[in-house]
């Protein structure tokens, strides 16, 4: 990746960043700190690693994305926003009566949403589903999916990686959003899912383990490692930082589900908009 290509793809991780807090402050409500965490995987995977069109967003050889942590859908909406699904003033609607974006992703309302989420460990099975179909009738296309690492504490998630491990879906990429906060605390306090890498891999998955999902540079080594494998699912169990980019949001479990309030939206937005002048530069 070139310093081009990285300068493009932090910058828009940060335009990200601008609508998943105006968008969260404009709702009153939402996930801020685990739609933050994985900012940077969604620009990376939606401007520079997926085969996808927003001008044919049915298309049926396009690479499929589902989020299965549908609680982080302001990160998916901002994406889908930036990346020209839908203008973007649309995120200032979000969990409003009428509008288009509800609270957790909707593929019959939303352009771009390859499938509806929220109960947490279902959207991880229906990503099976579309990768087994795409073996099943030889297509070339990849099916990307984000777990909450407290998400794999669902036993629906092990039931989809026995049948994945199973059907040897290689075109299959698990993402593990590992920020180690869940909306009670820490995995450790609530019901550790530990050792996750172990657990994929006895389920037959190749793992690779991403020590930075904020680095652009080592998200890609990542990806390109897992295409490689040519016989296997794989299962990408990156470490984030909850709240990523918003420096008081950093870490702090108490941003699990909280929207911030018209102060700290100003001092958020400040933040990031200071990053971008300096990324313009």
């Amino acid at each position: 990746m070139n310093e081009k290509e990285l300068k493009f793809l932090t910058a828009t991780a940060d335009k990200i960043r601008l609508g998943i807090v105006k968008s969260t402050y404009a709702a009153k409500s939402g996930h801020p700190g685990g739609s933050l965490s994985i900012t940077d995987v969604l620009a990376y995977l939606y401007f520079y690693k997926m085969n996808i069109d927003p001008n044919n967003a049915s298309d049926e050889n396009r690479d499929r994305f589902v989020l299965s942590k549908g609680h982080a859908a302001p990160g998916l909406y901002s994406t889908l926003a930036n990346r020209g699904y839908f203008d973007i003033s649309e995120l200032e609607k979000l969990r409003k009566v009428d509008a288009m974006l509800q609270g957790h992703p909707d593929m019959k309302g939303t352009p771009g949403v390859d499938m509806s989420t929220g109960s947490l460990g279902q959207g991880v099975s229906a990503a099976c589903g579309m990768a087994y179909f795409g073996k099943a009738f030889n297509k070339d296309y990849k099916v990307y999916t984000i777990l909450g690492d407290g998400e794999c504490e669902e036993g629906q998630v092990w039931e989809a990686a026995m049948f994945a491990g199973q059907k040897k879906l290689s075109n299959l990429r698990v993402i593990v959003d590992h920020n180690g906060m869940q909306i009670d605390g820490t995995l450790a306090e609530v019901n550790s899912p530990e050792p996750l890498d172990e657990k994929f891999a006895a389920f037959g998955f190749n793992v690779i383990k991403l020590d930075d999902a904020h680095d652009f540079n080592k998200i890609d080594a990542a990806f390109t490692a897992a295409d490689e494998e040519t016989n296997r699912p794989t299962a990408i169990i990156m470490e984030s930082i909850k709240g990523k980019g918003v420096s008081f949001m950093e870490n702090q479990v108490s941003w699990h589900g909280k929207a911030p309030n018209e102060e700290q939206c100003a001092i958020a937005v400040k933040e990031i908009e200071d990053r971008l002048a300096k990324e313009a530069e």
